[in-house]
C-alpha cells in the first residue's frame, strides 16, 4: 500500500491569490516544488485536492480551473516535481451558477474528492494518508477521513489557527509551509517504506 498526501492547492502549493482570473497570476510558494519532489522520490502519492467555486460565482469557467491546474502542474514539471492526481470540487450551496449551485459531498471539509481518489487508486494506504492545507476545511476533511492533518501557515494559517483553537480543534501538526510540512511527513513514514 502507498502513502499519500492530500494537499490543498491555494495557500499550500501556489500563492494565496485569492480567484486567480489570469493564469499567469498563479505561482508556486517557495520550496513547493521541492517538497512535491521529495514526496515523489519517496514513493509517496502527492494529490491535490481543492474547493474552487469561481465557477459556482460566475467568475470564469471550468475550463479556466483546469487551465490553472494545467499550470500547477508545468510550473512543478520544470523543477522535476509531479502530482498523481488533482481533484476539485466547482460546487457552492450558495453559487450564482444553476448547474453548480448545490450542496454536494466534494466540497471540503465532505470526504468526496478523498474518497474518489481512493476509489481510483486503489493503491493507496488509507493508514498512511495525509491531508495538508492552510483552512479549517482541510483540517475537518484529515478528521472526516481518519487521516493525520497538518495545518500550513502560509495563506490564511495563521487566521485559521486561531479559528481551530477557538473550536477546539487541534490538527496533528503545525507547519510553516509546506516544506516543513513534508519534512514532518516524511519523518512518520515507516521505515521500511522510504
Amino acid at each position: 500500500m502507498k502513502p499519500v498526501v492530500f494537499l490543498d492547492r491555494d495557500g499550500t502549493l501556489n500563492v494565496e491569490a485569492g480567484y486567480i482570473r489570469k493564469l499567469e497570476d498563479l505561482h508556486l510558494i517557495d520550496g513547493a516544488a521541492q517538497s512535491v519532489q521529495s514526496l515523489n522520490k519517496a514513493g509517496v502519492a502527492a494529490i491535490v485536492v481543492t474547493n474552487q467555486s469561481g465557477a459556482a460565482r460566475q467568475y470564469y469557467s471550468q475550463s479556466h480551473i483546469q487551465n490553472l491546474h494545467k499550470r500547477l502542474q508545468m510550473l512543478l514539471a520544470e523543477q522535476g516535481a509531479s502530482l498523481d492526481a488533482i481533484y476539485y470540487c466547482p460546487h457552492l450551496p450558495e453559487g450564482t451558477e444553476p448547474e453548480l449551485t448545490m450542496v454536494c459531498h466534494c466540497r471540503k471539509p465532505a470526504p468526496g474528492m478523498v474518497n474518489r481518489a481512493f476509489a481510483e487508486h486503489p493503491e493507496l494506504s488509507r493508514q498512511l494518508s495525509f491531508v495538508v492545507g492552510d483552512k479549517p476545511c482541510d483540517v475537518e476533511l484529515a478528521m472526516s477521513c481518519q487521516s493525520r492533518s497538518i495545518l500550513v501557515k502560509t495563506g490564511y494559517g495563521d487566521a485559521s489557527l486561531q479559528t481551530l483553537t477557538a473550536k477546539n480543534i487541534k490538527p496533528d501538526f503545525v507547519a510553516e509551509d509546506i516544506c516543513q510540512a513534508v519534512d514532518w511527513i516524511l519523518k512518520q513514514l515507516p521505515s521500511s517504506i522510504q
